[in-house]
C-alpha cells in the first residue's frame, strides 16, 4: 500500500568560492580570447549544471515507509478495535507495510533527488505516466486511496468472518454499466441483485456460480429498484477469463454481527488488506496467533479470502526488516520482484488465500520453520 506521499525535500545549495587577488599581483588580465571563451563556457556548464539539479523531473520517487502493527496500538488506541463480540489478547506483530512516495501530481520533485534516489538500492525511481494516468490530479488520486482503503478493510473483515465461519450478509447492487454489454438497457445503477433463475444472490461467488449455470442462456434476474422488486432477462456472454458475465459493475454493501474499526489516518490503498484481515482474526480467536513473534506482510484480500498483488513489495520488504520483522507474507503474484531482493535476515513466505497466510504465521509462530511454506523461489 502507499503511504501520504512524502513530499519534504531536501533543498540544493549551490556555494561559490571567490577567489581574491593580491593587491601587489593586480594588474590587467592577459588571458587569450580563447581562454576567456573556455572560462566562460565552463563556468555556464556549472550554473546550468547546478540548476538542472532543482528543475521539476517527471518521475516518482518510492522509497520504504513505516510499519503499523495491526495487533497493536496506533497513539493511544487499538488500531483494530472490536465491538460486540468476544475479543482475546494478542502478543508480537502483524504488521502492514507501508511506501513513501512522492513526485508526479503529489508534487514535483528535482532532478536532485531523482539522482539520490537512483544511486539508492532502497529506492525506486520510475517514470510519472508509468505510475499516474496523464492528467490525474492529487484531489483524485488522495479520494482513489481513500476509497480503496475503505473497500480493503470492509473485504478484510468479510474474509476474516468467512474464515472463522460467522455468518454475515452482503448486497449487490449495479454500481455501472459497461458498454453495449448484456445488461445495457435492462440493468441500472442502484438496482440490487436478488436472485438468478431463483436462485438467491447472497455474494459474488454465488452470482458467478448461477451466471454460468447458465452456459449463455437467457437469465432471469430478479432485482429491487427504487424499493420496487422486478423480474428483468439478461443473456450472459462468455468473458475473456472463461466466466459467464452480464456486464455490469458492482458494488457491495456487507452487514456483519458486530463492528471492526480500523484506526489508520494519512495511509491509503488496498494492500493492507491482508494483515487487517489477519489482525481480525487473532483478536477473535483465543490464543496469541504470531506467539510473540514478528511478521510483516503486504497484499489485498476479497470477501473470498483471495491474496492479490500490490506494488512497491521491494520497498516494503526493507522496511519491514528495517522495523526488526522475523517473517514476511508476500503474494505469491509478487514474486517475480521478491526473488533477489529479500534483505538479509528477513524470511519471506508466498501466499495466494488467506487460509494459506493464516498457515504460514502459525507454522513460522510455533517454530516449525517454513518447511512445507511456499517460496518465492520455489513459486516465481
Amino acid at each position: 500500500m502507499r503511504s501520504p506521499n512524502d513530499e519534504s525535500s531536501a533543498g540544493n545549495e549551490t556555494e561559490g568560492a571567490g577567489s581574491g587577488i593580491p593587491a601587489a599581483a593586480a594588474r590587467p588580465s592577459r588571458r587569450s580570447p580563447r581562454r576567456r571563451a573556455l572560462l566562460v563556457a565552463g563556468g555556464t556548464s556549472l550554473v546550468l549544471g547546478a540548476a538542472g539539479l532543482v528543475i521539476p523531473a517527471p518521475f516518482v520517487l518510492e522509497s520504504p515507509g513505516p510499519t503499523f502493527n495491526t495487533i497493536g496500538e496506533i497513539g493511544d488506541s487499538p488500531l483494530i478495535t472490536i465491538d460486540g463480540e468476544q475479543t482475546y489478547p494478542t502478543a508480537g506483530e502483524l504488521a502492514l507495510t507501508t511506501v513513501f512516495v512522492s513526485g508526479g501530481p503529489n508534487g514535483a520533485v528535482n532532478m536532485g533527488e531523482v539522482v539520490a534516489s537512483w544511486l539508492n538500492p532502497e529506492d525506486a525511481v520510475l517514470p510519472v505516466d508509468f505510475v499516474y494516468p496523464h492528467g490525474t490530479t492529487r484531489g483524485e488520486i488522495q479520494e482513489g486511496n481513500a476509497a480503496a482503503m475503505t473497500s480493503s478493510q470492509e473485504s478484510a473483515v468479510a474474509a476474516a468472518l468467512d474464515q472463522l465461519d460467522i455468518p454475515f450478509t452482503e448486497e449487490l447492487s449495479v454500481a455501472g454499466i459497461m458498454e453495449d454489454a448484456p445488461a445495457e438497457g435492462v440493468l441500472e445503477t442502484g438496482d440490487v441483485l436478488l436472485s438468478v433463475d431463483g436462485t438467491e444472490v447472497t455474494g459474488v461467488e454465488s452470482l458467478r456460480e448461477s451466471l454460468n449455470g447458465t452456459e449463455g442462456s437467457p437469465a432471469r434476474i430478479a432485482i429491487r429498484r427504487d424499493g420496487t422488486e422486478q423480474t428483468v432477462e439478461v443473456t450472459p456472454v462468455l468473458g475473456e477469463n472463461g466466466t459467464y458475465q452480464m456486464g455490469a459493475y458492482l458494488s457491495i454493501d456487507y452487514t456483519f454481527p458486530f463492528d471492526v474499526a480500523i484506526a489508520l489516518e494519512n495511509v491509503g490503498g488496498a494492500s493492507a488488506g491482508m494483515m487487517f484481515a489477519l489482525g481480525i482474526i487473532d483478536k477473535l480467536t483465543p490464543g496469541e496467533l504470531t506467539q510473540g513473534r514478528s511478521f510483516a506482510g503486504t497484499g489485498t484480500i476479497d470477501a473470498d479470502g483471495q491474496v492479490g498483488p500490490i506494488g512497491g513489495i521491494e520497498q516494503k520488504m526493507v522496511g519491514a526488516a528495517d522495523s526488526g520483522a522475523e517473517f514476511f507474507l508476500a503474494p505469491k503474484a509478487n514474486c517475480d520482484d521478491v526473488v533477489g531482493n529479500i534483505p538479509e535476515g528477513l524470511e519471506v513466505v508466498s501466499v495466494e488465500t488467506l487460509d494459506e497466510a493464516l498457515t504460514a504465521v502459525e507454522a513460522l509462530a510455533s517454530g516449525r520453520g517454513a518447511d512445507g511454506l511456499a517460496r518465492c523461489t520455489d513459486a516465481g
